[in-house]
C-alpha cells in the first residue's frame, strides 16, 4: 500500500511537471498577451514620488516592447501587460543560491518559492493569473551620487527578482531591469561577457545598421548600448531599449 500510494504521488508529480513545462513553452507561442506580475517590496518606507513615477513610466514600457515585437514579428501586437503591485511591506530576505551545483539551484528554487508564497498572500496575489512574477525590492537611495540595480531570474522560468535603489530618476533603468528578468523567464540569455561588455553581434539592436555605431539602442539582454567596439553607454531611458535579432529568436519573435 505504501508503495502504491508513493508510485501515486510520483506519478501526479510528474504530470504536473510535465504540464506546466508545456505551459512555460508556450508562453513563446504568443498566442496571447504576456501578463507579468511586478511586485513591489519594502523594508523601509521609499519616497511615493519614486513609487508614482516607477507606475507611471509603465505604459512606455509596454509601448516600446510593442514596438519592437513588431519589428520581429508584425502580426504580434501587445505582447505584454505589467500590472504593478504592492507595495507590501516585509522584512523577508530574498534567498541567493550558495552554489551553482544542481543541488544549490533546487535549494534556492524551493526556497524561492516559499518566500515568493508569503509575499503573494501578503499582497493578495494570485500567482496562477500571471505568466512570469518579478518581485522588486525597493530601497530609498543611501547615496545620491551613486545609485544600485541588480537582478537575477529562473532561465525559462516563472520568477525574477530586482533590488534597486529608487528615486524618480531611476524609473526607467528599474522597469529596463524587470523587463531583462522577464525575458529571461521567456528564455533569453545574456548578451555580455564576463566583464560586461555586449557580445558582438548578438548584443546589438540592430546589428544590420550601417554603419554600425554607434546603435541607436540597447539590447534588453545586454547592459548598453553601443557606440563603438568596447566603447558603451548605460541605458538611460525606455527610449533607448530595443530587441536585437538573437533575444527575439529566444523568445519565439522569430516564427
Amino acid at each position: 500500500m505504501r508503495v502504491l500510494v508513493l508510485a501515486t504521488l510520483l506519478i501526479i508529480v510528474v504530470f504536473y511537471a510535465l504540464g506546466d513545462i508545456r505551459r512555460r513553452r508556450g508562453r513563446n507561442e504568443w498566442d496571447h498577451t504576456i501578463e507579468v506580475a511586478v511586485v513591489l517590496l519594502e523594508s523601509s518606507p521609499v519616497d511615493p514620488k519614486a513609487i508614482a513615477a516607477l507606475r507611471a513610466r509603465v505604459p512606455a514600457l509596454e509601448k516600446r516592447l510593442g514596438e519592437e515585437a513588431a519589428r520581429h514579428r508584425p502580426r504580434l501586437v501587445g505582447p505584454f501587460t505589467f500590472r504593478v503591485t504592492g507595495p507590501v511591506m516585509t522584512t523577508l530576505v530574498a534567498p541567493t543560491a550558495r552554489g551553482s551545483g544542481i543541488g544549490d539551484l533546487a535549494a534556492q528554487a524551493y526556497a524561492m518559492r516559499q518566500y515568493t508564497s508569503a509575499i503573494d498572500d501578503a499582497a493578495g496575489l494570485d500567482p496562477n493569473a500571471y505568466d512570469s512574477r518579478i518581485y522588486v525590492t525597493i530601497r530609498t537611495p543611501g547615496n545620491t551620487e551613486r545609485t544600485w540595480v541588480e537582478g537575477e531570474s529562473e532561465q525559462g522560468g516563472r520568477l525574477g527578482q530586482v533590488t534597486v535603489d529608487l528615486d524618480e530618476s531611476m524609473a526607467d533603468v528599474a522597469l529596463a531591469v524587470v523587463a531583462h528578468e522577464t525575458f529571461h523567464t521567456l528564455g533569453a540569455t545574456d548578451k555580455y561577457d564576463s566583464t560586461g561588455h555586449t557580445t558582438i553581434p548578438d548584443g546589438l539592436a540592430d546589428p544590420a545598421r550601417s554603419p554600425v555605431f554607434p546603435q541607436v539602442r540597447a539590447d534588453l539582454m545586454a547592459r548598453g548600448r553601443v557606440i563603438a567596439p568596447g566603447t558603451e553607454k548605460l541605458l538611460e531611458s525606455l527610449d533607448e531599449l530595443g530587441v536585437g535579432p538573437a533575444t527575439a529568436a529566444e523568445i519565439g519573435w522569430h516564427p
